[in-house]
C-alpha cells in the first residue's frame, strides 16, 4: 500500500539545536523513535545535499558538485542554476512512480525545482526587468499555480527570503503555500523546504543569543505543518542537508591564487574584474569547500602545494583523491579544497576594496563568482541603511538606474558555516522518520532515498 509522505526539510538543523525552543520537534522525534544523523556528501552544501537525497547517488554521478561551479563550455561560473535536467539518475518520486503509477508529486521550494518529471513545482523566480528592478515571484507547475498562490498569500516575500533582510516571513509563506498545493492536488509526495534557520545560523552562529528565539518561531511553522499533515493523513518525515559549525574567520584563496600570478584580471572602469576563462588557477567558493579550476595539467601539483600551504585550509584533493569522496564529475575542479572546521572560503580576488567590482556590495547571487554570505549583511558602516534601500528602490521606479549598494566586504562578520562532512559533534544533519525499519544512528545521505521509499510502501 502507498502512504502519502510529506519530507519537510529544515535547513540547517542539527542535533545540537534540539532543546527546550523546540518543544514541537523534539516530541516528533520521540513520536518516532529519536534522531538519525545524515552523513552528509562532500560538499554538504543544499544543492549537492539535496540532488543526494533525492536521486539516492553522489555527486560522481548525479553531478551536482556545489550550489556553483565553472563550466568549461561557457568559461563562465554557474551558481544557484534551477533546471532539474541538471541532475542526473532517477529522482525520488520517479522511482516511487515505478511501484505506483497512481503516485504524484509536489516540490515545493526544494532546489534544481524547474522542468522537472515531478507533478507540481513551486520555486522563487524573480522578474529581472532591463531597468535593474528585481521583483518577487515565483515559477509554477501548473502554470495557474502562480497566480492562485500569490492572490491567496500575497507575493511571494522574496526579499525575506535572501538578502540582509531575510526572516522567518518567507519561511512562513513556503509553509502555507505548501498547506495550500496539498489541499488543491493532494499529491502522494510533498517536498518542502524551511530555508530560515539557515540564514540566521550563518550570519550569527549556532551559539548566539538569538538562535533560541529562531529556533522557536521554526519550530512554531513546523508545527503548524504538522498538525496539518497528521489531520490529513499524511506522513512526516524530517530531514536537513547539513549542521551549522561556528567559525572564526575566512581563507580567501583567490588572493593567494593571484599573488602567485595565477588570476586573470582586467580593469573595467577603475574595478578589477577576473576573466575566470583566462585564470591559470582560480577558486569557485562555496562555503567550507572550493573548487579549483586549473588551466595547464602540468601546473597541478605546483597549485596544490601552494593550496595546502595556506593557513585555514585542512585538506587539498586531486582528482584521485576526489573519486575516493565521491566527488570525481566534469564539472568539479581539478583540485577540491576543505577548509578548517572553524574557517571558510570567501570568494573575494581584489587586494584593494576600492578595487572590489560594483556587483561586490550588492546581493548578486548570479554575477559573483563564489557563495557571498556577506549578502545577509548590512554594512555596518552604512547609517540608516534600511532608508538608504528605500530611496535607491523609488529612484528605481521613477526609472533611474542605481545600485543597491548595501552589502558589506568583510567576510570576518559572518559567524557560522559548512560543507564539510564532518563539522563537530552534535553538527550533523538529521533524518527523523517514523520508520520502524530504520537500524543504526546514523545514514549516509544516498541512502535516505530508499528510507523515504520505505516508508511510502511499508517494506
Amino acid at each position: 500500500m502507498t502512504r502519502p509522505l510529506a519530507i519537510i526539510n529544515i535547513a540547517g538543523l542539527s542535533p545540537s539545536l534540539f532543546g527546550d525552543a523546540t518543544p514541537r520537534l523534539r516530541s516528533f522525534a520521540r513520536r518516532c523513535g529519536g534522531i538519525r544523523t545524515i552523513i552528509p556528501p562532500l560538499p554538504a552544501v543544499t544543492c549537492s545535499a539535496q540532488a543526494t537525497i533525492l536521486t539516492g547517488t553522489t555527486p560522481s554521478e548525479h553531478g551536482i558538485v556545489g550550489n556553483g561551479w565553472f563550466d568549461r563550455g561557457s568559461g563562465e561560473v554557474h551558481f544557484w542554476k534551477q533546471s532539474n535536467g541538471l541532475v542526473s539518475g532517477e529522482k525520488l518520486w520517479d522511482a516511487a512512480k515505478t511501484r505506483d503509477p497512481t503516485v504524484t508529486a509536489a516540490n515545493c521550494f526544494w532546489w534544481f525545482n524547474m522542468h522537472s518529471t515531478a507533478d507540481i513545482e513551486v520555486t522563487p523566480r524573480p522578474c529581472y526587468t532591463a531597468d535593474g528592478r528585481k521583483i518577487p515571484d515565483i515559477a509554477t507547475k501548473p502554470f495557474t499555480l502562480r497566480a492562485r498562490l500569490q492572490s491567496d498569500l500575497g507575493a511571494f516575500p522574496l526579499f525575506k527570503f535572501w538578502g540582509p533582510s531575510a526572516g522567518i516571513e518567507c519561511t512562513d509563506w513556503i509553509a502555507l503555500a505548501s498547506m495550500e498545493v496539498w489541499r488543491l492536488h493532494k499529491p502522494t509526495i510533498q517536498l518542502v523546504y524551511l530555508p530560515h534557520l539557515d540564514y540566521c545560523l550563518q550570519k550569527f552562529g549556532p551559539g548566539h543569543r538569538s538562535i533560541q528565539s529562531e529556533l522557536r518561531e521554526v519550530d512554531r511553522v513546523f508545527g503548524a505543518l504538522l498538525d496539518f499533515y497528521d489531520r490529513v493523513g499524511v506522513r512526516v518525515a524530517v530531514v536537513s542537508e547539513y549542521g551549522i559549525a561556528p567559525v572564526t574567520g575566512a581563507v580567501l584563496l583567490n588572493r593567494t591564487l593571484r599573488e602567485a600570478g595565477l588570476l586573470a584580471l582586467r580593469d573595467e572602469l577603475g574595478h578589477d574584474m577576473i576573466d575566470v576563462g583566462a585564470c591559470e588557477a582560480f577558486a569557485v567558493c562555496d562555503h567550507q569547500v572550493a573548487h579549483v579550476r586549473v588551466r595547464q595539467p602540468g601546473k597541478i601539483a605546483e597549485v596544490k602545494r601552494l593550496l595546502e600551504s595556506v593557513a585555514g585550509v585542512d585538506q587539498v584533493l586531486d582528482r584521485t583523491e576526489q573519486a575516493a569522496v565521491g566527488l570525481a564529475h566534469e564539472r568539479a575542479g581539478e583540485l577540491v579544497a576543505v577548509s578548517k572546521p572553524d574557517k571558510w572560503f570567501a570568494y573575494p580576488f581584489w587586494m584593494d576594496d576600492h578595487r572590489a567590482p560594483d556587483f561586490a556590495r550588492t546581493v548578486d547571487i548570479h554575477r559573483k563568482p563564489g557563495y557571498d554570505p556577506c549578502e545577509l549583511f548590512f554594512d555596518p558602516r552604512l547609517m540608516f541603511p534600511r532608508l538608504r534601500v528605500a530611496r535607491k528602490l523609488l529612484l528605481r521606479r521613477l526609472g533611474m538606474r542605481t545600485l543597491l549598494d548595501v552589502i558589506p566586504l568583510d567576510p570576518t562578520l559572518v559567524r557560522g558555516s559548512h560543507g564539510r562532512v564532518h563539522s563537530g559533534a552534535g553538527l550533523d544533519p538529521v533524518y527523523i522518520a517514523d520508520d520502524p525499519r530504520a537500524d543504526g544512528e546514523s545514514v549516509p545521505a544516498h541512502q535516505v532515498k530508499a528510507a523515504l521509499l520505505a516508508q511510502m510502501f511499508d517494506c
